[in-house]
């Protein structure tokens, strides 16, 4: 019972990612201190996607993991783009969110490119790929003040660690190209307290790279190209990884025949498309996807070994069953028609009716009433599921509980008309099949532990007042559970909750007698 109540918590703690812009330097960059042009940011004809450009006041960008799943690793991104570019969508904010997928925080790092004398970037850079040696001499004034930030966002990052909730001694870098250049050139350049603890440069440009000798120190690499490179720079990846092992340094290489220059995270329906699986297993094989000090719902599974299974049932239910649909699929079908004057009455919601169950199961089993709560789900997950949880099962009464989750953004931002829009919904589907309603408010919450920047009482205190309204004006029960569990600070009573978030049975016992007067009335 206990490691499934765990479950269950575990399922209703997964939230979005928070990103935050942080400036790289304390007024202007060092080295550029003339430079007076605005970045700016297009869509690029040419290369098929956003680009940003004309950087001249650098940028960290953070995007955070689930705060349940983050394991103390960090990665700052270079996105490339030939020092004139940055290719901010497949080699920046699709690498960050996979990265926050591991559990790991991301940085992207907008570093100084060469000034764009037109609105089009990518023209002016893309005849220069047909003189290499002309290009250089364009980048060489910027390549070193773009490695510079690239340390600076190394010690950036470590000397506000505990503030991220990192490890000082788990922040590498992955750059694309001249990223990659950025990437190893922070490697080649670095003192102990800005060198990386891990790289990995993709695709990366070396030609340019003054100093190209191992650091005695040197951390270990991930490296990944493909043969067809349109710009010849496989052999700078293959260079690369002889030097460190000629070094006695610790790489792993990946070449793949076809991918072409750029492939990042674009999907080209080839092999090559597997290199950010593979850089997973790589870093699994350092030990950087397992917290050093397991907290939050890490800290409830005995092995790695069990946590990665979990996370990987996690992404599958995600891409392939998102309303969750297989969950009651079995039951549904064991349940049998209801008998003749049976007032069969269904409970659909979240972890607040799930949890519910498990904890006083001879409470439904004695009431014979049927639950159909999923942890971490929010309206629009339990809309789509409301025909095969709800209708399918022929009942005389629903009792729908929602919002929390939408409140706890879990399947994105939050808006209360479409919140309330998805409960009408519900209600509307039910009338039409002759089932009464019963709408229960949103219980109190203070404040959700793992994302703590939400701020949910007003916003449960607005929804619950819609609730109502709209059950009053439609001649529906409303089941208030919020004004018996509330406490002064407009949060769940401390005693009826270990969470803040979920009721103990001592909550629970509050509400069942709530509960079947509101279903007896209706049953008048």
């Amino acid at each position: 019972m206990k490691n499934k109540i765990l479950i269950l918590l575990v399922f209703s703690a997964f939230v979005s990612n928070a990103q935050k812009t942080i400036p790289l330097y304390q007024g202007k960059a060092p080295g550029s201190e003339n430079w007076n042009w605005q970045e700016k940011e297009m869509f690029s004809e040419t290369f098929q996607t956003q680009v940003v450009y004309n950087v001249s006041q650098p940028t960290l960008t953070m995007y955070a993991p689930d705060k349940a799943l983050a394991n103390g690793t960090a990665v700052i991104v270079c996105p490339g783009g030939g020092f004139h570019t940055l290719s901010i969508n497949s080699e920046g904010i699709e690498v960050a969110k996979w990265l926050n997928s591991k559990g790991i925080t991301a940085f992207i790092l907008k570093y100084r490119l060469v000034k764009s004398e037109t609105d089009d970037p990518v023209k002016e850079l893309f005849p220069l790929f047909e003189n290499r040696k002309k290009l250089d001499s364009i980048n060489a004034p910027v390549i070193p003040l773009a490695i510079a930030d690239g340390l600076t966002a190394i010690q950036y990052v470590r000397d506000h660690a505990t503030e991220f909730n990192i490890e000082k001694n788990r922040i590498g870098i992955i750059g694309f190209s001249a990223g990659g250049t950025v990437a190893l050139g922070t490697v080649f350049n670095s003192t102990a307290s800005n060198r990386p603890d891990f790289a990995a440069p993709i695709y990366a440009y070396t030609g340019a790279l003054k100093n190209t000798v191992v650091p005695v120190d040197a951390p270990p690499l991930f490296i990944a190209a493909a043969s067809d490179d349109q710009l010849g720079l496989a052999p700078n990846s293959v260079k690369t990884y002889s030097d460190w092992l000629a070094a006695g340094k610790s790489a792993e290489l990946h070449i793949y025949s076809k991918g072409g220059h750029g492939f990042g995270m674009r999907k080209l329906d080839l092999p090559v498309e597997s290199w950010v699986e593979r850089f997973g297993d790589w870093l699994e094989l350092q030990s950087l996807l397992w917290p050093e000090h397991p907290t939050a719902i890490s800290s409830h599974f005995k092995t790695q070994k069990a946590f990665k299974q979990f996370l990987k049932d996690k992404e599958d239910k995600l891409h392939n069953d998102w309303a969750f649909l297989k969950r009651y699929e079995q039951e549904n079908k064991n349940l049998p028609t209801p008998k003749a004057n049976e007032k069969r009455v269904v409970f659909l919601g979240n972890s607040i009716f799930e949890n519910w169950k498990a904890i006083d199961s001879t409470w439904f089993a004695e009431k014979k009433y049927i639950n159909r709560g999923i942890g971490g789900q929010t309206t629009g997950q339990t809309l789509v599921r409301f025909r095969a949880d709800v209708i399918n099962l022929k009942p005389a009464i629903v009792v729908i509980n929602g919002g929390t989750n939408d409140v706890a953004e879990m399947t994105g931002s939050y808006v209360l008309e479409n919140t309330l829009n998805n409960i009408i919904s519900m209600v509307e589907l039910a009338k039409a099949n002759n089932i009464q309603v019963i709408l229960t408010s949103v219980l109190p919450v203070y404040n959700f532990a793992w994302k703590p920047e939400i701020q949910p009482i007003e916003k449960i205190i607005q929804l619950n007042n819609k609730i109502k309204e709209y059950a009053s004006k439609n001649n529906i029960v409303y089941l208030d559970y919020y004004s018996p569990l509330v406490d002064e600070r407009k949060g769940l009573k401390k005693e009826l909750t270990n969470d803040g978030v979920h009721p103990t049975l001592a909550g629970y016992k509050i509400m069942e007698p709530l509960t079947v007067k509101a279903i007896e009335k209706v049953l008048k």
